[in-house]
């Protein structure tokens, strides 16, 4: 029986979207994310998933997404055993328990207090490298917690459509002025992209607006002098996009042959 009551409106409330997306594709026979305490913590949650309207398609989408973005961490910590991560707007994200780090490794969960204390609730406490911060990820004081001196990769997924169009550039200038270097990545949304996010009905449900639109990667190398950009980040390989319905695929297909159509979602990555 669900006992966990939560109170979130507007941008907060969409990470129970993924959260529950990333829940279903878990509890397929063949899940690509097996996320066991993401829907262990659906289960716990009291909450009215089924008004978001949550499909399969969106689920495989989410699961997908963040599998891509768990290698990329993977392969960095690989690289740099000595690392720290952040993970900006980490919602109920369990991917400090997917990339499972080795020890010496100190990861940043980042997420507003009432988000931060229904993690506590929800999920097992870790080992004294894991780092819990409460605060908006646009408040400057949250950097102070952070090793300066350190290899860095900073994630953010599904964070910066939120953000203000002029917040975006600031947070990331102040991160890559108090990191001493690594990598970024996130999730950015051309204008039609935004306007494509308005139309899902679970962001409709929450009543969330989105702002930040990046149009051309390199926008963001000219506000943020410090960051280079590397590349796009492939998405979606043939055998995890035939796990989708025939819409999604359809999608894909004019994803891949119209350009405009490939600026909607992207997965960015630079470094710094």
């Amino acid at each position: 029986m669900a006992g966990e009551k939560v109170d979130l409106t507007g941008a907060k409330e969409t990470l129970l979207m993924t959260l529950y997306g990333k829940a279903l594709e878990s509890r397929l026979p063949n899940s690509l994310l097996q996320d066991r305490l993401a829907d262990e913590a659906v289960r716990k949650i009291d909450y009215d998933f089924a008004r978001l309207k949550v499909d399969g398609n969106l689920g495989i989408g989410l699961a997908i997404r963040a599998k891509t973005l768990d290698a990329q961490v993977e392969d960095f910590l690989a690289r740099n055993p000595d690392a720290i991560v952040l993970h900006l707007g980490c919602g109920l994200d369990t991917r400090i328990f997917r990339v499972d780090p080795p020890l010496g490794v100190d990861w940043f969960d980042v997420d507003y207090p009432d988000v931060v204390e229904l993690r506590r609730r929800l999920y097992p406490s870790r080992d004294r490298y894991y780092h819990l911060i409460a605060s908006s990820v646009t408040e400057p004081g949250w950097l102070a917690e952070v090793p300066r001196n350190r290899p860095a990769m900073v994630v953010a997924e599904g964070l910066t459509p939120y953000l203000a169009a002029d917040e975006g550039p600031r947070l990331f200038a102040r991160l890559v002025a108090h990191l001493a270097g690594g990598e970024l990545m996130f999730d950015a949304y051309s204008r039609f992209g935004l306007k494509l996010m308005r139309l899902n009905p679970a962001i409709k449900a929450t009543g969330s607006e989105v702002y930040w639109a990046i149009e051309d990667p390199r926008e963001l190398e000219r506000a943020v002098p410090k960051l280079r950009f590397i590349g796009e980040i492939p998405s979606y390989k043939p055998e995890q996009g035939a796990r989708l319905g025939w819409s999604a695929r359809l999608f894909i297909g004019l994803w891949k042959l119209i350009p405009a159509m490939r600026k909607v979602g992207r997965l960015l990555r630079y470094r710094f």
